[in-house]
């Protein structure tokens, strides 16, 4: 793919609704941990990847991320919100030719989805994936966006773009656009969807069955 944005993954909420002593990014889940599974499934696309996390995540970004593709903001940065942490992303690869947005609790999404997304990026000044129609993760802008995008902060994140700029939905057979944490509950159902899809088995070429939700 020539047309490569970078994804920015946002890890650096306070997760304050997940409640407990450790981060909801931090929970496990299949081999590794929510984070870590955002995080592999968005190095699988082969797309750059720039993850806005806190001192606090930064070992456990570390794991997977060399330390150039890192940014850790101080407790301040991050209170300033979503917004903020996009902002950040987007100045630290500022010559990137655009910029998917991906929270780092949505450890679903795949890398096809990523790759649709940056493909209609490059026709779209503002593409987003959806799933049945209903719009999800992660959301591509472009280049022609960088001055509006540098310029966020606060908790809105990069809503207003979506209400200012045209922008164009990827319909995609991954239900994990929709999916994020943010309770006890949401990682429990999550868990079990991850642990349902490692359990199926592969289909293979040209075997004539239907590919797996």
């Amino acid at each position: 793919m020539r047309f490569r944005p970078t994804i920015i993954v946002l890890a650096a909420g306070s997760g304050s609704r997940f409640g407990g002593p450790r981060h909801k990014l931090e929970q496990p889940l299949g081999a590794g941990t929510v984070l870590g599974t955002t995080l592999r499934h968005a190095t699988e696309s082969q797309l750059p990847v720039v993850v806005v996390t806190t001192a606090a995540l930064a070992p456990l970004v570390s794991r997977q991320m060399a330390t150039r593709d890192v940014v850790a903001l101080s407790a301040g940065e991050a209170a300033r919100g979503m917004g903020y942490s996009i902002g950040i992303g987007v100045s630290e690869r500022s010559g990137a030719p655009g910029w998917l947005v991906l929270p780092g609790d949505m450890p679903l999404v795949r890398p096809a989805t990523l790759l649709a997304v940056a493909s209609a990026l490059e026709q779209h000044p503002i593409a987003y994936a959806q799933h049945k129609g209903l719009r999800g993760h992660p959301v591509g802008f472009g280049a022609e966006l960088y001055s509006e995008l540098v310029k966020l902060d606060g908790d809105e994140g990069a809503r207003r773009l979506l209400a200012r700029f045209p922008s164009h939905g990827v319909e995609v057979p991954d239900p994990g656009v929709r999916l994020d944490i943010d309770t006890p509950t949401d990682l429990a159902a999550l868990q079990q969807l991850a642990a349902t899809a490692e359990a199926a088995p592969a289909v293979t070429p040209g075997s004539g069955s239907a590919p797996g939700s």
